[in-house]
């Protein structure tokens, strides 16, 4: 498990205030302390002082190389380049020797950006092809190569941007989807779960949710569709993930879902607010190409394995305000006159859904998501461009007498869920 100092700080004031009531005793108590992991070395002053100090001679090198380059000789260029990233490699080694982690994790990221700058630096010296695509590919690898032997998060966050930057780039140049990221991204994500890292389960959530919206606004796609059936994926194969057995796989599950969670809301305020013909134009939910269709199958389906594998209810409301949201997004039709009022209740629906499930599991990052979406919703329908405001409020009293029938329908049945 990923154990960090919030949670150690609750579990301990847990173990005193039931040793105290008697739940557990002092040998327990001692028995469970010894069971834990040791915490990671924290940051201190001293560290961040040492990292900004770091950070402001790093620039100082730079800027005085950049301010002389074109008067420094070729091979002199050359030799600087690999000086800096032997040198901070080497600073990097001695750091981890000294047991400063943090120090030899930043040293390593710095590598890899000179690392990235010598591959534009040589490329403008010697009057390389201009395919900065394959440069910012070059960088990717090996930052990622330097993640893997070092284990450095700040390499894997360097190799992850460039990364994405590269098949943005690639996505716009031929207007196709481009699942070669998908390579780099196995990997980071494997490097991910041997790691048992937070901040790099993080760091590959994030570049997954980059990567489908870069893939969502190519020329000839609805985004928000697009962008529905990518958010389905990622947080159906987030619940999936949560609901393994293996502790780093559950971990890393539950940082997905929490992105997956923000996506779905942010898909769900985008569909109301385009909810009209003037921004379609671009085929209906059906009409767009076949692979993200399945994606956004492919996470209802994580989703209904992950609520018969749990047997928790908080995951079926999860898997349900999934598939709320692609049904809103199929009765999306753009060449019907009026207001799409059953795409409206399912958005609606699936963040309210969204919220239960965050209440139910304990998951503030859906419960926050599922708070998000309702307020955007309610916003985007209150300020639509078609229909009158009278239409509209008669609809949001409707909706609202629905959730309170809701929620007495959940008071009684959520004290038997508990049980």
């Amino acid at each position: 498990m990923m154990f960090d100092r919030a949670y150690r700080q609750r579990l301990e004031a847990d173990l005193e205030r039931w040793e105290a009531n008697g739940v557990i005793t002092p040998a327990a108590t001692a028995a469970i302390r010894v069971a834990l992991p040791p915490l990671a070395p924290g940051i201190n002053i001293a560290v961040v002082v040492a990292i900004v100090g770091g950070l402001l001679i790093a620039a100082a090198f730079l800027a005085f190389v950049a301010a002389h380059w074109i008067e420094i000789a070729r091979l002199l260029r050359l030799a600087i380049l690999f000086a800096g990233i032997l040198t901070a490699h080497g600073l990097g080694a001695w750091f981890a020797r000294a047991g400063q982690p943090v120090l030899a994790d930043l040293c390593a990221a710095v590598g890899s950006i000179i690392f990235g700058a010598g591959i534009a630096l040589v490329g403008q010296m010697y009057h390389l092809g201009g395919d900065f695509a394959g440069g910012m590919l070059l960088w990717a690898v090996g930052a990622l190569a330097t993640a893997a032997l070092t284990g450095s998060r700040g390499a894997l966050a360097v190799a992850l941007a460039a990364a994405t930057i590269w098949s943005s780039m690639r996505i716009f140049e031929v207007r196709d989807p481009h699942f070669s990221f998908v390579v780099i991204w196995l990997i980071a994500a494997g490097l991910a779960l041997a790691w048992k890292s937070r901040v790099a389960a993080d760091l590959v959530a994030l570049a997954a949710l980059a990567w489908w919206i870069a893939e969502a606004f190519q020329p000839g796609l609805a985004p928000s569709f697009v962008l529905a059936y990518g958010a389905a994926m990622l947080f159906g194969a987030g619940l999936a993930l949560a609901a393994a057995p293996w502790p780093s796989a559950s971990s890393a599950g539950a940082v997905l879902s929490s992105y997956g969670a923000f996506a779905l809301a942010g898909a769900a305020i985008m569909q109301v607010i385009i909810a009209n013909e003037g921004f379609y134009g671009r085929g209906g939910a059906l009409n767009q190409p076949l692979w993200t269709i399945s994606c956004g199958a492919a996470g209802a389906i994580l989703a209904i394995v992950a609520a018969a594998m749990t047997r928790r209810a908080g995951v079926v409301f999860a898997g349900s305000a999934i598939g709320f949201v692609l049904l809103a997004a199929l009765v999306w039709n753009p060449s019907q006159s009026g207001e799409p009022w059953l795409g409206y209740a399912f958005e609606l629906f699936a963040m309210l859904f969204l919220v239960v499930s965050g209440l139910l599991d304990g998951a503030r990052p859906r419960l926050v998501a599922g708070w998000l979406g309702i307020a955007g919703c309610i916003a985007a329908i209150t300020w639509a461009v078609k229909g009158t405001l009278l239409s509209r409020s008669i609809f949001l009293a409707i909706a609202g007498a629905v959730a309170v029938a809701l929620a007495l329908a959940l008071n009684r049945l959520l004290p038997r869920t508990r049980e």
